[in-house]
């Protein structure tokens, strides 16, 4: 190969590497809840913020806009997404029934190791609640779920588990008037790690499917309070 071709082959690579980075990184901005629905995202804030191209950005925008994660309409540019009633209450139901099976995997299959860094987060958010951290308890909360589903060890569901935009739907319908952390929230979890550590693949199901169960009953979707999109 000649040098004219390793050069060719090295910018396609840093190319590469600077569009996952920023689809990566806008995906992750999306699913952390911090958005609200409908804020419109701009090529402009995006290149100064994740240091790309404005091509770069674009064409981040066009997966995330083909998987769901934000809409595009003319003359109202790129947005955030939002959810109706009824299409949030799909996307929760499949994420009780998604969640409930990894977490009866990870009772049969977590390492460990696994089990140390659970044990790890729990004791994390024990110490953000008891210091009323909601950021902190909240990054916890997450890492947790995110633990479990790899615990679990089973691609296929991890896979349909990752394409739910219930993170947005919660963003979207939570009570910003309810205590956060929810009452129970933080036994619920312990509840789930109990069973996991236990190795009892259906008290952890059970566990999970109550944890977001709870979660999903105190969100606002009841059609004459849900806020408007």
């Amino acid at each position: 190969m000649d040098n004219g071709s390793i050069g060719a082959d090295s910018g396609a690579n840093t190319s590469a590497t600077r569009y996952g980075q920023a689809y990566e990184g806008l995906r992750s901005l999306l699913l952390s809840g911090s958005m609200a629905p409908g804020t419109r995202l701009t090529e402009a804030d995006l290149t100064r913020m994740f240091d790309v191209s404005r091509s770069t950005v674009r064409s981040a925008l066009v997966r995330l806009v083909q998987e769901g994660y934000v809409t595009s309409e003319v003359n109202r540019g790129v947005r955030t997404r939002s959810f109706t009633v009824a299409e949030a209450a799909d996307i929760l139901e499949a994420r009780e029934t998604l969640e409930s099976a990894l977490a009866g995997k990870a009772a049969e299959r977590a390492t460990p190791e696994e089990i140390a860094d659970m044990r790890r987060t729990l004791r994390d958010m024990e110490e953000a609640k008891s210091r009323g951290d909601q950021d902190a308890y909240s990054r916890c909360n997450r890492r947790f779920h995110q633990q479990i589903k790899q615990a679990a060890h089973q691609t296929t569901l991890a896979r349909a588990y990752d394409t739910l935009l219930y993170p947005l739907v919660m963003r979207q319908y939570r009570n910003l008037s309810a205590q956060h952390p929810r009452s129970g929230s933080l036994e619920e979890h312990q509840a789930i790690f109990l069973a996991v550590v236990t190795r009892n693949p259906d008290a952890a199901v059970a566990a999970m499917r109550h944890h977001v169960g709870s979660a999903r009953r105190a969100l606002l979707l009841d059609k004459s309070r849900a806020p408007s999109a």
